[in-house]
């Protein structure tokens, strides 16, 4: 998460910023209005047709989307302008599966908190945006009364349209300056006003700094302990189901070697051979299953090594596009490489894809992303306990995002990003 600059208020008057600021507040007074006119009518719309079919209820969608464009925009356009560091605005989501999952998380997006402070950061750019515009048509009169004397030539007074009253060309002068100046007075001085506002809106207090990093490590050790669990449940199912069965028909073949090896010594001789055979078997899944709790290859070689040898194991053809500058940390590459392998796994066992593709990247702001994709049949859910429930937890526990797409009838895709140095 990024944390908002503390020092960022004696850097708001720099006259580059000011106008910035005077020239975007006289666009967003134009704008946002008729943004702010379009929600309106999407609510309104919604709740009219609510009952009509469910069409409400895809406007009232529409309505809670568009409002988070519009919060996502605004923060964006302050945080542009002023360069307070604020962290970008980001979907919702409950990480819940099925339909009621997916209602969590339009509730969840509705109630944001960061959505509605860029609301009412777009609320308030709106009304200074209208002043804004008063003032400039206010200092662009004034301009003109200043430039009279050019207008005039010789004459020494201009007669006021409609009052037969003539005004001084001096007078007219002097009052245009004043009025310019006043203008271009009262310009900056919105210009700073918005820039303080914006920056109590938008930019969340110590208090709320330290509280929103408590809630995210929370949510983070939620994650880890979940994740350990479906893990150790993984690992206990895979022993009890294969490894150990395996083994105990080895001990049977053996003690069955054991009794004829005096009275049939040819038959105990090709038991002890099954037996052999059975302990190879086991040997090779122990490996496997040693893999998929730590990869040497990751430690030794780096997670771009380790994935191209993922992709050469996979019974489904991967194509592999990698692109690392660096080393992350074991955690994050860790989270990524288990994320990989247990969707390639998926895509095998599951989906009946032909074939899969793996984008890893590092990207600005030392943030490790990977988007894993299959053309299988689609309809992949999360369900609790279920192995990608681990690794959405797994992901969470290091501080990173985790999102499946995977519509009935496919393609499926899993997006992961994952804070480099974690």
């Amino acid at each position: 998460m990024t944390t908002p600059t503390t020092d960022a208020a004696p850097r708001l008057f720099t006259p580059l910023r000011m106008l910035g600021a005077i020239a975007q507040l006289a666009l967003v007074g134009i704008v946002w209005p008729l943004a702010f006119g379009l929600l309106i009518a999407l609510l309104t719309g919604g709740i009219g047709l609510l009952f009509a079919l469910g069409v409400g209820a895809i406007v009232l969608l529409g309505f809670v989307y568009a409002l988070y464009g519009l919060a996502w925009f605004e923060t964006a356009r302050v945080d542009g302008l002023y360069g307070f560091g604020i962290s970008p605005l980001r979907p919702r989501t409950s990480g819940r599966p099925g339909f009621a999952g997916w209602l969590r998380t339009v509730w969840a997006q509705f109630t944001d908190p960061l959505m509605w402070r860029g609301i009412a950061s777009a609320a308030v750019a709106s009304l200074l945006g209208w002043v804004v515009l008063g003032l400039l048509s206010i200092t662009a009169s004034g301009v003109a009364m200043a430039f009279v004397p050019l207008l005039h030539g010789d004459r020494t007074a201009i007669g006021l349209r409609g009052t037969g009253i003539d005004v001084p060309i001096d007078m007219a002068v002097v009052t245009g300056i004043g009025v310019a100046v006043g203008g271009v007075a009262g310009l900056i001085g919105l210009a700073a006003l918005h820039g303080v506002l914006a920056r109590g809106i938008l930019v969340p207090s110590r208090e709320a700094q330290l509280a929103e990093q408590a809630r995210t490590s929370q949510q983070q050790r939620v994650g880890a302990v979940r994740a350990a669990d479906v893990e150790r449940t993984r690992i206990e199912r895979d022993l009890h189901d294969g490894v150990q069965p395996r083994l105990v028909s080895v001990g049977m073949t053996l003690g069955m070697a054991q009794q004829k090896i005096d009275t049939d010594p040819a038959a105990a001789k090709a038991l002890i051979a099954e037996a052999h055979t059975s302990t190879k078997a086991a040997i090779t899944e122990l490996r496997q299953l040693a893999r998929g709790i730590h990869t040497s290859v990751l430690d030794d070689r780096g997670l771009d090594a380790a994935l191209s040898a993922l992709a050469a194991r996979s019974p489904v053809p991967v194509t592999l596009d990698a692109r690392l500058t660096q080393r992350c940390s074991p955690q994050a590459e860790a989270a990524v490489y288990f994320v990989v392998a247990e969707t390639l796994t998926n895509a095998a066992k599951h989906s009946r894809a032909a074939e899969c593709r793996v984008v890893v990247r590092q990207r600005e702001g030392g943030v490790l992303w990977a988007r894993i994709e299959d053309n299988g049949i689609g309809g992949a859910t999360i369900v609790p306990g279920g192995g990608l429930d681990g690794l959405s937890n797994r992901v969470l526990g290091v501080g990173g995002t985790f999102r499946l797409d995977s519509p009935a009838g496919g393609p499926t895709s899993v997006e992961v990003s994952v804070p480099c140095a974690y």
